[in-house]
């Protein structure tokens, strides 16, 4: 058990009945009445954001969840194939398991999130950013940088996201996981 005061990113509750992973949360105090607990929670199963507000120190029952390394291996009929680094045991995860899978390529090193009393996989975790080689993108526009602009590229995985008009074809750049997003290049 846990109470509100415990609340961190990324701690997994148990509520009505699902697993939850607190994306974002804030400690209100209001000037007038008792203090409380805003929270953003993910559905571990779904995927499902879900809003909450909880009041200040109440108890909440917790989930007992081991990040364990893994090495993405490969996609078939079954889901995705991903090896422990360390018991070199497979396993499979549904797609649905699987956040940002377009973003993954054979070899990725993933975190996978294990249930730690009943050893269940929960949901598979890329790094907060990946490498990745543009293989197709629309040429860009000479002198045409007196705004952020941005232009669609498709990267080795298939995945589609905005990139800076200088960004050519070959080119290798670094995409933040949580939200798609072009970070920079990579030399």
């Amino acid at each position: 058990m846990a109470s509100t005061a415990d609340f961190r990113n990324g701690l997994v509750l148990k509520y009505n009945g699902d697993l939850h992973v607190i994306t974002e949360f804030q400690h209100v105090k209001p000037g007038k009445g008792p203090a409380f607990v805003r929270t953003k929670m993910r559905n571990i199963k779904t995927g499902k954001v879900l809003d909450n507000t909880f009041n200040a120190g109440v108890k909440i029952e917790t989930a007992r969840v081991e990040q364990r390394p893994h090495q993405y291996l490969f996609k078939d009929d079954y889901g995705f194939t991903f090896m422990d680094n360390e018991t070199f045991e497979q396993i499979v995860l549904a797609a649905e398991m699987v956040p940002f899978a377009d973003l993954m390529k054979e070899g990725q090193g993933v975190t996978i999130l294990m249930h730690a009393e009943t050893e269940q996989p929960l949901t598979a975790e890329l790094p907060t950013t990946v490498e990745l080689m543009v293989t197709y993108t629309e040429p860009g526009l000479r002198g045409d940088t007196a705004t952020n602009t941005l232009k669609p590229a498709t990267v080795e995985t298939g995945a589609r996201i905005q990139v800076p008009l200088f960004i050519e074809q070959d080119t290798k750049i670094r995409i933040d996981t949580r939200d798609y997003s072009y970070v920079e290049r990579v030399k």
